[in-house]
């Protein structure tokens, strides 16, 4: 269980969390953790933690995407980036080149 603690080792529980829920819902996690034989409790819990670690890591990498566009931003601005007609044209070129390789090497081959 990445980045979710277990239940091994036991921590105080001092809040208590009340929450409203559609009965099917509730019948169905609690014959759930019925047939793990776990508590239900214990299981809200790693979901919880496993939410929490879901959500940190997407606003990391957000952060680490907005870090990004804005490093690329400054070099555009700073002069030291090239446009997107620059940076198509410079593919269009390499993809015409590897082409024009390809069809020697499959000419040479059938020699």
């Amino acid at each position: 269980m990445s980045g979710i603690r277990s239940e091994t080792h036991l921590q105080p529980k001092e809040a208590v969390f009340t929450m409203k829920l559609e009965p099917e819902l509730r019948a169905d996690f609690m014959g759930e953790v019925a047939f793990e034989d776990r508590p239900a409790s214990q299981v809200v819990r790693e979901l919880m933690r496993g939410y929490i670690e879901q959500r940190r890591r997407v606003r990391e990498y957000d952060d680490y995407v907005r870090r990004k566009l804005e490093a690329g931003r400054a070099s555009m601005r700073a002069g030291r980036g090239r446009s997107n007609d620059e940076v198509e044209a410079t593919f269009a070129a390499r993809r015409e080149s590897s082409l024009g390789q390809d069809d020697l090497e499959r000419n040479d081959s059938r020699r």
